[in-house]
């Protein structure tokens, strides 16, 4: 029997024709999506489910998907879908990453030239009958700066464009190389630096607990008076209430917004202010970018329905259904080892080594290093996938190596993830037990055997008594209930770690009393996907 999909949102009808030519059954009903009840009735008769923005794949209709096998979005954003839902139901998760780059790119130049010519104001006016050519004196590009934060996919093509309208073009990024920003022609700098310096501030970086009001009160505070902000990125990014009364105070000159914290946003504290340009979320909407991710959404999902061949899961390898079966362990430990890394890491990685041992050199490696990519780049940017990984790492001129040799040790398989900065190289490494389970065997060197959990606390000191008696104490001051305990030390009095599996997140009351103690010298919680 032939695959069923259902198109729930609007797709063109080129796309349509793809599944149909294919030899997919495909429903195109593209009003479903608003009708979540009756997409709850119907969802269990289908094997796939495109959609764009105006579904909502919740735990709800995911309980009714008896025979779902793939959600995918055309699109990059997937807040609409329940991943770790989807994840838990077997449900593969993609969406289309680089479809809407340039459309979304060029939508953040039209809005920086419409603020410094004030020009959907003058639009309006001009429409109204007036002819207020005084009134809307405006500001050239040429040769002003502009800050870009975020320079990856769709940042980096904003520097391009924006040098071509020779402007200067600084650029933050944790994950940017120096070397990827002088090939780029942008300068890199820190954030204050950036807040210091640009006539023009762009955000293009995705939401997340590092991004979340970046541009906040405080930071808007720190920017040059005349600053021009435009927001493309992701509503929460920006305080818009701090933009609003900076721009009545005439510190900044004008803002332009494609995002809101609150969408679809029929209030926001910038409404209604002069030289505020604000649009309904319009980045990816060009009728080139719509065809191209959905014609790319058409033909994921049928290469996986027929074949078992995935692309840009967000969920799950890029393997096939023979290798999953061998590799799914070695997969999920390689994600770990990178989150591990990914997550401890604050500063831009120059590259990325990757050493396979014993069994594990003998599979899919780049499926395996892709995922270990993953995990490093997931810590900055949530949307990244083991597709996109490899592509990203690239752009930003990380480099990376694998080795791969035959069983050297007491594991019949293991491997070593390491990452070079700029300031230093950390490792580690896992293996996979008897019982099927990731460990973490080895970080900086020392020898571990570490159970991985959902919620896990890492520290280093000074090997000394009552380390032990001190973790314990303040997990239990908290309320925090300590599942496994590992210790690790270099030598007798040097340098020792303690990695923490406990119930729940460590509250920040918790690490601030073990950094009161001054008995640490490094305490980071860290958070895996355990599914």
């Amino acid at each position: 029997m032939a695959p069923k999909v259902l198109v729930s949102d609007n797709l063109s009808e080129t796309a349509v024709q793809i599944f149909r030519d294919r030899g997919i059954e495909v429903d195109f009903q593209p009003d479903l999506g608003k009708d979540k009840d009756r997409l709850a009735e119907v969802i269990g008769d289908y094997d796939g489910l495109a959609i764009r923005s105006a579904t909502k794949v919740t735990e709800k209709i995911l309980d009714k998907a008896h025979k779902l096998k793939v959600v995918a979005r055309a699109g990059i954003g997937t807040d609409n879908i329940d991943k770790i839902a989807a994840s838990r139901k077997g449900v593969i998760v993609m969406n289309t990453p680089f479809g809407n780059m340039i459309t979304t790119a060029e939508h953040a130049i039209a809005l920086m030239f419409a603020l410094a010519r004030q020009i959907p104001e003058a639009s309006a006016s001009t429409h109204a009958g007036k002819w207020e050519k005084s009134r809307f004196m405006g500001t050239e590009l040429t040769a002003k700066t502009l800050g870009v934060i975020g320079a990856g996919n769709i940042g980096g093509i904003v520097c391009d464009r924006a040098r071509g309208l020779k402007m200067k073009v600084i650029a933050y990024d944790p994950f940017l190389s120096g070397e990827k920003a002088d090939a780029m022609g942008v300068e890199k700098v820190d954030l204050d630096q950036l807040l210091a310096r640009a006539d023009f501030i762009t955000l293009h970086v995705p939401l997340t607990d590092q991004t979340r009001n970046i541009l906040s009160r405080e930071n808007l505070e720190k920017t040059r008076k005349g600053v021009r902000i435009i927001n493309c990125a992701r509503g929460g990014l920006v305080d818009e209430a701090a933009v609003a009364d900076l721009l009545r105070s005439g510190h900044i000159a004008g803002a332009a917004f494609d995002v809101f914290e609150v969408e679809p946003a029929t209030d926001s504290p910038v409404f209604g202010l002069p030289n505020v340009v604000c649009t309904p979320h319009l980045g990816a909407a060009t009728t080139e970018a719509q065809e191209n991710v959905a014609l790319q959404v058409a033909e994921q999902m049928a290469d996986y329905l027929l074949t078992g061949a995935v692309t840009n899961a967000l969920n799950m390898p890029s393997v096939t259904a023979e290798e999953a079966k061998v590799m799914g362990p070695w997969i999920t430990l390689a994600g770990h080892l990178g989150s591990f890394i990914g997550q401890m890491t604050d500063e831009p990685v120059k590259a990325i080594n990757i050493l396979y041992d014993g069994a594990v050199s003998k599979m899919n490696l780049p499926a395996l290093t892709s995922a270990s990519v993953a995990g490093i780049m997931k810590a900055a940017n949530p949307e990244v996938n083991m597709v996109s990984a490899p592509v990203v790492a690239k752009e930003r001129g990380i480099r990376i190596s694998t080795t791969h040799q035959d069983k050297s040790g007491a594991f019949e398989g293991y491997i070593k993830l390491t990452v070079v900065t700029d300031k230093r190289e950390r490792s580690i490494g896992g293996t996979i037990f008897s019982d099927g389970k990731p460990r973490f065997i080895q970080i900086k060197g020392i020898n571990i055997d570490a159970e991985i959990g959902a919620h896990m606390l890492y520290t280093t000191n000074n090997d000394q008594p009552g380390i032990i008696g001190t973790l314990g104490q303040t997990m239990g001051d908290h309320d925090v209930n300590i599942a496994n305990f590992t210790l690790g030390r270099a030598t007798a009095g040097g340098e020792a770690i303690a990695l923490l599996y406990v119930d729940a997140r460590v509250p920040q009351e918790a690490i601030d009393a073990l950094r009161d103690t001054g008995r640490f010298i490094q305490i980071r919680p860290l958070e895996f996907d355990v599914g």
